[in-house]
């Protein structure tokens, strides 16, 4: 839909602007909402906010929508002032947004949820009639990359533009591997995010792995949704966790500070980009492992796909300057000396200009397409 018809729909007597789009983010942790206008601009990106979807997707739904309402409620609008909304999930998903098993929405009422019928009989309770479309988390990701880099979304509050960035100056394609709780995908081609026949594309958490892409045997044997060695089981919070659990058992990090203190595992591995930073030689190795280990899942990816760029997102992107150059330069190591001479002219890897909100602006992005 163009400018000029958005205008044209969103105006009413006395002339009043009252088109709004709004973008949901649904983390397995977290979620997020954006709302723009109708001429492609972001307005506001919310502050993350609990899931709790531990509790199932009937808490996680109202909480979606009464984050939806204040966000509206901050810009003096109401739903009834939305033509648009998008909701952005972990996958698998059809379509039509009926969520399948689903490895970051644990509890059991999430398996066959419907979650954008859901959210959109909700909405409509509370006062509005807008229409609701799916996409996955990871396709959104892609999408909201594409949309700031080209600049088709605009963002005052966009990162500056990295000189040392690989984009080319003509972008049609890029893929993008969101690292975080797990490992999401997603692909835009032509300037389109690719959603696949069934709504499933991008899926790049469950390739397989080659053998040497694990430091320890005890790494291959994390189990992600039905197979072992994929590249979320080497690629995310859970694999760092999963290997961190066997690392400090082994007698050269027995004196690890780690292992003084009383938490869960996960606690413990949430705490190593800051050790990391800080020069710690096992957290460093852990980094080093997962960064090489997404190079050669990128070099598999970019086998199939021939992109014009390859992005690293997620909670990755929030290590300290240093930690990135080493991060990259990792993973761009393993993916050249992996990779067919047809492919080693890849200018290099580059990390997301979004970070953590990539998949909320291609929410966002994505409410701006015809229904």
């Amino acid at each position: 839909m163009g400018s000029t018809s958005l205008r044209a729909a969103s105006v009413f007597a006395g002339g009043v602007t009252v088109t709004y789009f709004v973008g949901i983010d649904v983390g397995g942790t977290t979620s997020t909402v954006a709302i723009g206008n109708e001429d492609r601009e972001i307005l506001k990106i919310s502050d993350q906010f609990p899931t709790r979807s531990t509790e199932g997707p009937t808490a996680t739904v109202e909480d979606l929508t009464n984050a939806v309402v204040t966000e509206l409620q901050n810009l003096n609008r109401t739903i009834a002032d939305v033509q648009s909304i998008v909701i952005a999930t972990p996958g698998p998903a059809t379509l039509d947004g009926v969520l399948l098993t689903t490895p970051n929405l644990a509890h059991p009422d999430w398996v066959n949820f419907g979650i954008r019928e859901n959210l959109q009989t909700r909405l409509s309770q509370a006062g509005g009639k807008p229409p609701v479309r799916y996409l996955g988390d990871g396709q959104a990701a892609a999408l909201g990359e594409y949309v700031i880099r080209t600049q088709s979304l605009r963002w005052k509050d966009a990162p500056p533009f990295d000189p040392k960035d690989h984009q080319p100056d003509k972008l049609d394609s890029l893929f993008f591997l969101a690292v975080g709780t797990g490992l999401g995908g997603g692909e835009v081609s032509r300037g389109k995010v690719v959603r696949g026949c069934e709504g499933r594309a991008g899926h790049a958490g469950h390739v397989f792995l080659p053998y040497d892409a694990f430091r320890y045997d005890h790494d291959r044997q994390l189990k992600v949704g039905n197979a072992y060695s994929s590249a979320e089981s080497a690629i995310s919070l859970t694999a760092l966790t999963h290997q961190l659990g066997y690392r400090l058992t082994l007698p050269q990090w027995s004196d690890h500070p780690l292992n003084s203190l009383d938490c869960a595992i996960k606690d413990k591995a949430k705490q190593l980009r800051e050790l990391a930073a800080a020069g710690d030689a096992l957290a460093i190795e852990l980094f080093d492992d997962q960064a090489a280990a997404l190079g050669v899942a990128m070099l598999i990816i970019n086998y199939i796909g021939d992109y014009d760029l390859l992005v690293i997102g997620g909670g990755v992107c929030d290590l300290s300057d240093e930690l990135r150059r080493r991060y990259v330069k990792q993973a761009e190591l393993a993916y050249y000396r992996h990779a067919l001479d047809g492919f080693r002219n890849l200018p290099g890897l580059v990390f997301s200009r979004c970070g953590d909100q990539a998949s909320v602006i291609g929410a966002l992005a994505e409410a701006y397409e015809e229904t």
